[in-house]
């Protein structure tokens, strides 16, 4: 499972000209779903972008999780995380999930989240969106349940 989580002052997802969801201060996380993960791989990254010391403290060093700030996460599904390029111009996204497996992944992903007791809004799973954002810093961090980068 990969993750691309970016620290955001503001972030929301748009399908069809509907706002599907929107968060002030917290995370904004694309989630991108392997062939061979599994929930282990959801609880991993859940434990890890949850606690993941990227806010700044009072001295303004980046010391403070998720969890300590009490800030929301949006989670948008992205199979194009797997998008491999290495060979010829169109990725091949063999490595994706297959979607009725990718889905129900994201969801457990968004449960386990929601189970720490923070908001989360989400995308619409396969749907065509908009997301916009405000990177705060900016920060970004890209993680692999399988620790491949």
């Amino acid at each position: 499972m990969r993750a691309v989580v970016q620290r955001v002052a503001e972030a929301s997802v748009e399908v069809e000209g509907r706002m599907t969801g929107e968060i002030g201060a917290g995370l904004l996380v694309l989630l991108g779903v392997g062939r061979e993960d599994s929930p282990q791989d959801a609880d991993y990254l859940v434990e890890k972008i949850v606690h993941l010391r990227i806010f700044n403290d009072e001295d303004g060093k980046m010391n403070r999780s998720l969890a300590d700030t009490g800030g929301a996460m949006l989670v948008v599904s992205q199979f194009t995380l797997y998008g491999d390029a290495r060979r010829g111009r169109r990725p091949s996204y063999t490595d994706a999930a297959e979607p009725e497996k990718a889905n129900a992944l994201y969801e457990y992903f968004v449960e386990r989240v929601r189970s720490q007791g923070l908001a989360v809004e989400t995308g619409v799973f396969q749907a065509m969106m908009r997301v916009s954002l405000v990177n705060e810093g900016p920060v970004t961090i890209l993680l692999d349940s399988r620790k491949g980068f």
